[in-house]
């Protein structure tokens, strides 16, 4: 009986000592990864953290001059909607005012055009005439000024 309690008492410690060798490994693993991970942390604050600082600085540089520019432009986005806005009522009232050469035959309308292409050919006329005339009088060498052409 008592080779039977020492050879489970042997047995015991045995599975004991393989517990103990698998957790001590276990942890020794999980050591190895915070050691490994602390030296990453480590370099991170060595070399990332200033990059991030001086990035964040510079960031800062920007938003200060845009926060100076933008007023300047919501100004010219202002002028610019307004110009678009009156241009916009502009070509309306345009539209409003061109909009009697669609409307029905009409002898109103009919009279405005003929008296409208009537005065322009005669002014074409008037104007083809006075340069024909004045293109003459250079060709023939015509005296101007004191002693005109009768």
């Amino acid at each position: 009986m008592q080779e039977l309690s020492v050879s489970f008492s042997k047995y015991q410690a045995c599975r004991g000592l393989e517990q103990f060798r698998a957790m001590d490994s276990l942890m020794q693993g999980s050591l190895d990864e915070l050691k490994r991970d602390t030296q990453y942390a480590k370099h991170a604050l060595k070399e990332h953290i200033p990059c991030i600082h001086e990035d964040l600085d510079n960031s800062l540089i920007s938003l200060e001059e845009l926060s100076h520019t933008l007023p300047q432009i919501q100004s010219h986005v202002t002028e610019i909607r307004r110009i678009y806005d009156s241009g916009q009522k502009k070509a309306k009232n345009l539209v409003t005012d061109l909009n009697w050469l669609n409307t029905d035959f009409e002898w109103w309308t009919a009279t405005m055009r003929i008296l409208f292409a009537a005065t322009f050919i005669i002014f074409v006329w008037i104007t083809w005439v006075a340069i024909v005339g004045a293109y003459t009088a250079h060709r023939q060498r015509l005296v101007w000024g004191e002693r005109l052409m009768s």
